[in-house]
């Protein structure tokens, strides 16, 4: 522990900005070096997102003071935008502290003369997204850690096109949080003067009908789901978060009378008694949906995470029995097939239509938009760079955004938001299933059809943890490492050529030949490998983590089953070596 973490340690104990309960936390970790030093050794980092990170006392933790802190630094970027009476839209999900977080946040920004619409109860993310629209606002904060486990929180900053911040309104703003040094810079108010001041307004549920109103617009066969209404079951779980009320409403709009939620898991509640950690695309998170699913012997079983912008699914397997999970690419290119296909059927696909992905997502989503002449554009890995792509087409009058996915669960169609939307593939998925049921099929077969006509591909992602200040240099070495090391072959494929989106380079390995890459500058290495496989690393700009995506595409399931293990481990043993 060094000299500066025991100062900042001695400051948080003694100086009087700081409140008791705080102080009793802190001096309840007396002695323990390590903590004290995981809790101090830096600021919580304000990256390109916002916050993530651990609750607790300390400037390497989610609370009050961090959070006001970040805070100051956006509105110290609004004001010099002049966007004070624009205001920013503020929702907040189920976890620890989201309320008194976002609260804390609108009363700093209304001391800094910027107005604030807070929602009165929890709200899913990408309402938020449509809403700092909707109201005409210069930003927007929400308050989540999305799928992280109970002990995080977190604050996620949208900029005004309803996208979360994007060059180069990110940086600007990373740059004006730095630039808050010390907690005396930070101002606050009282929340009845912010109200006597017209700065502190409570969103109205209008806000929410307009929203559930743009879901229902982006229904292609509603008349699909009124046919099938009683022959289709739904189980579903909104894992304690922020779902429950917005899916199920929007699909007793549009007709489906068989949803049954989880009723342990119905009630929002921070410390997800019932998992351990939230997260649709962990199969324990599916424990319980699963038993209801058997006794309602139901069609499809749906899970949503925390703050509703990831969907994680399973299927009833109806040759084998019990139900089949799909991943997030599989979920995402059944809709996005399904779109495609009915939109051209039914002539409202439009004739610039484009679909917009991440570099690590499945490249069957590249199959598809070209069987159906729609063009695909690929963009980093962050939801927040499709949500760009909306802005842009739209600006250079270039294309018609149809649809949008990530590998990790998530999805949008239309562009009333920015965001990944749950409730909207909700909604979308059911439908599709409904039309599969219609025509005799589950949605397993209809996956089996995808597979048999673009190919079989597979993906996977695997992480290593590293924690606290040795594990951020340690993850930083193993990215050096990969990055400057000549790799010929990685497992039984040849790699023929590396994008390093942080040098701006790809390199063509037969050639020797750098030719820039168009994406922004970003801490990712990409390998482009033999008989259409590929690898992709980079550290998690939300955890402690490195992530390594990998994607092959076999002769068959069980042969891409096969590829896909072999260059997981080869992936593996390249970032440990």
């Amino acid at each position: 522990m060094t000299e500066e973490v025991k100062k900042r340690y001695e400051h948080w104990l003694n100086d009087p900005y700081f409140d008791q309960q705080t102080k009793d936390e802190l001096k309840a970790i007396r002695g323990d070096e390590e903590e004290i030093n995981d809790r101090f050794y830096r600021d919580l980092e304000f990256g390109t997102g916002g916050l993530r990170g651990v609750l607790g006392a300390g400037t390497n933790r989610m609370n009050v003071y961090t959070v006001r802190k970040a805070t100051q630094g956006l509105a110290n970027y609004i004001k010099k935008q002049h966007g004070e009476d624009k205001g920013v839209a503020i929702a907040f999900d189920s976890r620890i502290m989201s309320k008194e977080f976002a609260n804390e946040a609108a009363l700093c920004l209304n001391a800094n003369g910027i107005k604030s619409y807070i929602f009165p109860s929890l709200r899913p993310t990408p309402l938020l997204s449509f809403t700092v629209r909707y109201l005409h606002c210069i930003a927007g904060i929400v308050i989540t850690a999305s799928h992280n486990p109970r002990e995080y929180n977190g604050y996620k900053v949208y900029w005004e096109d309803g996208a979360q911040i994007t060059p180069p309104h990110d940086k600007n703003i990373m740059a004006e949080v730095a630039d808050v040094k010390d907690f005396s810079d930070v101002v606050t108010m009282d929340e009845e003067s912010a109200r006597v001041a017209d700065l502190y307004h409570v969103i109205g549920y209008e806000v929410d009908d307009a929203y559930i109103s743009e879901l229902k617009k982006q229904s292609v066969h509603p008349e699909v789901i009124r046919e099938m209404s009683n022959d289709f079951t739904i189980v579903y779980t909104p894992l304690h978060g922020t779902g429950n009320v917005f899916v199920r409403r929007v699909l007793k709009e549009l007709g489906f009378n068989k949803v049954y939620t989880v009723p342990e898991q119905e009630k929002p509640d921070g410390n997800f008694p019932t998992v351990s950690y939230p997260n649709p695309e962990s199969p324990k998170a599916f424990e319980l949906a699963l038993k209801l699913a058997e006794e309602k012997d139901a069609d499809l079983v749906l899970a949503t995470d925390p703050d509703a912008d990831r969907l994680g699914v399973y299927c009833r397997d109806m040759v084998n029995g019990g139900y089949i999970s799909f991943t997030g690419n599989m979920s995402g290119v059944l809709i996005g097939e399904y779109l495609l296909r009915e939109k051209k059927a039914t002539g409202t696909l439009p004739k610039d239509a484009a679909v917009v992905e991440t570099i690590v997502t499945t490249d069957m989503l590249k199959a598809i938009a070209a069987d159906y002449n729609v063009s695909l554009i690929e963009v980093l890995t962050g939801f927040k760079y499709i949500g760009e792509q909306i802005k842009l087409f739209k600006k250079n009058s270039s294309h018609e955004f149809v649809f949008g996915m990530e590998e990790s669960y998530g999805c949008l169609a239309g562009t009333y938001a920015r965001d990944k939307d749950a409730p909207v593939a909700v909604m979308l998925l059911c439908e599709a299933a409904c039309w599969y049921k219609k025509h005799g099929k589950t949605l397993w077969d209809a996956m089996e059809d995808l597979y048999k006509k673009y190919g079989y591909y597979r993906e996977t992602l695997s992480t290593i943890t590293k924690k606290g200040e040795d594990g951020a240099s340690a993850i930083k070495a193993m990215m050096d490492k990969m990055r400057n090391e000549h790799v010929e072959c990685i497992g039984d494929y040849k790699v023929l050529a590396l994008r390093d989106y942080k040098t701006g380079l790809r390199r063509d390995y037969s050639t020797g030949e750098e030719t820039p890459v168009t994406l922004p500058v970003s801490d990712v290495l990409y390998y482009e490998l033999s008989d259409n496989a590929w690898c992709c690393v980079r550290p998690s700009g939300t955890e402690p983590k490195i992530k390594f995506y990998m994607g092959v595409r076999g002769s068959s399931l069980s042969d891409a089953d096969k590829r896909l293990s072999k260059l997981k481990d080869a992936m593996l043993k390249l970032g440990e070596d």
